[in-house]
Formats: C-alpha cells, structure tokens, sequence
C-alpha cells in the first residue's frame, strides 16, 4: 500500500492565515467567557496606605486685650526766645563806655553801657542842698523858739512900754502948756500921734514875745515837714537820674545785637542794644490742618532736634494759638522750655511726635501676631487645638503694638503672637508657652 503524498509547500502557505484568524476568534470567545470569573478579583484589590497626618506646631500666644490706639503725628517746628527786650536809654547823655558786645551772655546787673553823668550829679547836689535847707527850718520849728528870742523879746517888749509912757508923759505936758498959751495946738498935735506910734510899738513887741512863748503852730510843723518830703522825693529822683547813667541787664539773656558805640549822644528812650532770653525759650509746632481745633493744652508732644542728636524730651503743650500762622497757614501749638537744655538756640529747627489718643474701639497686641496676605491683615485665633485665620483692620499702628478690631474677636481670646509663619487657617497647633 503506498503512503499518501505530502502536501507541497505551496499549498501550506495559503492554509496558515486562516488557521490564525481562527485562533484569534476562539481566544477573543473565551475572554468573554471567563470575565466575570476574574472581574471581582479585580475591584476588591486593598487601596495604598495613608500618609501619617503632621504634628500640631508649636505656637506661643497671648489673651487679646481691649485698648485704645494710637496716632502719631510728626510736627515741625522752630525755637523762638521767650523774652526779646530792646534796652534803651533812661537818661541823655553821652556813651562813655560799651560793656557787652553782641553774643555775651549776660545775668541780672550786668552793666551793659555808661552814659557821661556831670548833668545829673549836678542835679542831685542841687537836691541835696535843698533838703538839708528845708531839714534845717523843721528842726527849728519842732524845737520850738529858744530862750534868747524870749529875752530879746521881752527886752524889746520893755523898751516899748517905757517909750509909750515917756510919749504920754510928753503928751501931758504939751497939754498943760496949750492952756497956759506957751505951745501952739500943732505941738499938741504932734505929742498924740508920738503916743499912738509908741502904743503901736508897744502892741506889736507884746504879739511877738507871746508867739515867742507859743512856739509854732501844729499846721507851720506840717507844712514844713510836707517841704522835707518834697525835697527828699526831688533828691531820689536825682539820684535815680545818675544811675541811670549806669545801663544794667534786668535778666538772664544773650546780647543779640548793639545800637550804640562810645562817643555817641543819646536822648531819653534812645535804643541801646537788643537781648534775647537765653534759659527760656518756647518752641512753635504746626498742626496739620485736620488736627485744627483738636489739639488741647496739657496733651505731652516727644520734642527732638537735628542740632542735639543725644536731647530728648517729653513736654506738655503750653498753649494753643487760636489763628493760623500768616506764613505757613496752619495752626500753631507753644511749648515752653523753661531751663531750655544748654546748646538749643532761637531760630533752631525742633521736630516734634504728638500722640493722639483715636476714640475708635480696638484691640492692643504685639506686632508680631500680624500676617499680612494680599493687602489683608490677619491674625490666628486658637480654639481646640486649631489656628482660625481672622482678617483683621488695622486702626493704628504705634511701633511695636498695633491697634486692630474685627467684630468677630473677643477680650481674653488666644492670639498667635510666634510660631505662626506659614500657619494655614484649620491646622493644629499646640500652645506651648505665653508671649510676654
């Protein structure tokens, strides 16, 4: 029996794409089949494990606290002399002598110029003469009329007596001898009016002894004691001429400028020199114009100065002028410096820094608690173990403290004052001490 004849290799390459297209089939049909018994198996794989949650940052904190802010206001200024006086003469007369030349500092007595002084102690030995004239007279009157103007006196008063009783004696006789026709009636005549002279004498030399034994009157007394004070007024008033002569500082000052030079003849209330009060000087601050009829006596201003890097000073506002200044159109607030502090000088410039309480109701707190994220402030409150994000609007900012208020925030609450970089609102944190 012969064995059948191989296929030839022409005919094996046209069967092979068929047989592939058929296994192909076949496998597409028994994935089909078996999916549902190997689908489960798929879903009900386990998930990956979680990431471990971080630990809750450490943060320290402090309680928020109700305060008042502040606003502070930087105003500029100038130092002014308290006291500018313009020295003039009392008195005329000639310059003899300059004293003080502009720049000395000078204290109450320093004799700044002196004037020629003949005129006026001329005046004053007149005066003096004159009183010493009218104390004489009063002396004499309060001692009353010696007893030898008594004596003389009573002797003139005797002498007219007996001359009166010779011209009576006469007159007798010249009577008798007109009746016996030895005289003329003119003799007779003549012998009366002898007695009445002698009658007169006699009158007058009685009124004299008895104002001689009176002594003066009270009111002679006091009209002469009235001359006495007059001429003592007269010789004070001399001598207040020559020392005025003599021109004295009345205060502690600077000599700004001198008027006069020696040689020169000055008259009454000629200017002599100008002084500026070196210990008391004021300092003039401008007000911005929205702080017009805010500002109040009494209200501290920090005062500072270019030209005294190491001075500062805390003073109450003296006073507030109530009209603008004509060069600058702002109000003006005065600040005395009395002793001003050695090496400030009128005309220098003085920068001050006024506080001014907002009515405005804020919370107080450290700078550090603030977060500023796209142009909003916040701050993290701590409740249970989270920070909460709190935007906040800054009332006032006073250097290291900040005023700040949200309706939201609450005295006492815990406030994230450190710690806090890169906090995110909701996460944990843990307090581990309070700010001071």
């Amino acid at each position: 029996m012969t064995a059948p004849a191989p296929e030839s290799a022409a005919a094996r390459p046209a069967r092979s794409p068929r047989a592939l297209l058929g296994l192909g089939v076949v496998a597409a049909v028994a994935a089909l089949l078996t999916w549902p018994l190997w689908r489960p198996a798929v879903l009900s794989a386990p998930p990956p494990p979680a990431a471990p949650a971080p630990p809750p940052r450490p943060v320290e904190t402090v309680p928020l606290a109700e305060g008042t802010g502040i606003r502070s206001v930087l105003l500029i200024g100038q130092v002014e002399s308290s006291q500018q006086a313009t020295i003039r003469a009392q008195t005329s007369g000639i310059v003899q002598d300059i004293r003080a030349q502009p720049g000395d500092r000078i204290t109450p007595g320093t004799l700044l110029a002196v004037l020629d002084d003949t005129d006026q102690k001329l005046a004053l030995a007149r005066a003096q003469a004159q009183l010493a004239e009218a104390r004489s007279q009063l002396a004499r009157l309060e001692a009353g009329t010696r007893r030898e103007i008594i004596a003389r006196r009573q002797a003139e008063l005797r002498s007219a007596q007996a001359r009166e009783k010779e011209a009576s004696d006469n007159l007798k006789r010249a009577s008798e001898s007109v009746r016996k026709g030895a005289i003329t009636e003119r003799a007779l005549v003549e012998a009366k009016a002898a007695v009445d002279d002698a009658a007169g004498t006699r009158a007058s030399a009685e009124a004299a002894l008895a104002e001689a034994e009176a002594g003066p009157l009270p009111e002679e007394i006091a009209a002469q004691r009235a001359n006495v004070a007059a001429a003592q007024a007269a010789v004070h008033q001399a001598q207040l001429a020559v020392e005025r002569t003599r021109i004295k500082a009345q205060s502690s000052a600077v000599v700004q400028t001198r008027l006069v030079s020696q040689g020169d003849y000055v008259q009454v209330n000629a200017p002599i020199a100008t002084l500026i009060a070196s210990d008391r000087l004021n300092v003039f601050l401008a007000l911005p114009e929205d702080l017009s009829g805010r500002i109040l006596p009494g209200m501290p201003v920090e005062l500072s100065a270019r030209a005294l890097p190491n001075w500062r000073q805390s003073l109450p506002i003296t006073g507030v002028i109530p009209a603008a200044d004509a060069a600058s159109r702002r109000q003006l607030i005065r600040i005395a410096l009395d002793p001003a502090p050695p090496g400030l000088l009128a005309g220098m410039a003085v920068a001050g820094k006024l506080d001014i309480p907002l009515n405005t109701r804020a919370f107080v707190i450290s700078r550090d608690a603030l977060t500023l994220r796209r142009d909003q402030w916040f701050v993290f409150a701590v409740a249970d173990g989270k920070a909460r994000q709190v935007p906040v609007d800054l009332v006032a900012d006073m250097g290291e403290t900040v005023a700040i208020y949200n309706h939201a925030l609450r005295p006492g609450q815990n406030i994230v004052v450190r710690g806090g970089d890169g906090l995110r609102d909701g996460a944990m944190v843990k307090i581990v001490g309070n700010a001071p």
